[in-house]
């Protein structure tokens, strides 16, 4: 029997390692200049967040491993006409972040969070929320291309990423599709090659995965 060659078998590895790479990795978030928020007509429905029953979900990477954890939503609203979401918008608590890859009880879970909170990344002493306020909303092929001005730390950027909105009676419930923002677009540097060229391996990833899902109820 032929045995393929040593470099073909690790062109197919590498190969299938990209492929899968790349179908496992979100999809970035358009990211353009802040834009004005929508205005909602007198008519539309107001549907107030359930923050016990709300999240945000986040990942970020490093060439060693990954870390995810959660935020919470502090308070939101949304402006709904005929089933669909026309405004809003709702804060974010940065001080609740929380790491789930770690035990709770562990020391490099406490080391990690601090870090996080602290000035190297978010800050939250001195930007304690964050704000997504909604500028628009477009359906097409099934999907709902939720967009909205995301203010994080001391820049405000505009996103655009998918989402699912559902109503059972009273209940709205928003859940976007896991999506990724750079976060150096929001001043977020720490081990950053965006702002620094002599990190080597030591790099974290500028992208940071997310899934956000909002429950609400009609006000």
């Amino acid at each position: 029997m032929m045995r393929k060659p040593f470099a073909t078998l690790l062109f197919i590895t590498a190969l299938s390692v990209s492929v899968l790479s790349c179908k496992d990795k979100a999809k970035e978030a358009e990211t353009t200049e802040a834009e004005m928020p929508a205005t909602a007509e007198a008519t539309a429905e107001s549907y107030k967040a359930n923050v016990d029953a709300s999240t945000i979900q986040w990942k970020g990477f490093k060439p060693t491993g990954e870390h995810y954890g959660t935020i919470d939503i502090e308070s939101g609203t949304f402006d709904v006409t005929n089933g669909e979401v026309v405004g809003g918008s709702f804060i974010i608590d940065m001080n609740s972040i929380v790491v789930n890859d770690l035990p709770a009880d562990d020391e490099k879970n406490t080391k990690l969070t601090g870090h996080l909170k602290s000035d190297d990344f978010f800050d939250v002493e001195k930007y304690p929320n964050a704000v997504f306020t909604i500028t628009g909303a477009e359906n097409g092929e099934g999907k709902t291309m939720l967009s909205g001005n995301l203010t994080l730390k001391d820049a405000k950027n505009n996103i655009i990423f998918p989402v699912s909105v559902s109503q059972n009676g009273d209940e709205l419930i928003l859940e976007s599709e896991t999506f990724t923002i750079d976060r150096s677009k929001w001043n977020v540097k720490y081990g950053s090659k965006s702002f620094f060229d002599d990190l080597g391996d030591k790099f974290i990833n500028d992208d940071i995965e997310l899934k956000v899902t909002v429950k609400a109820t009609k006000a």
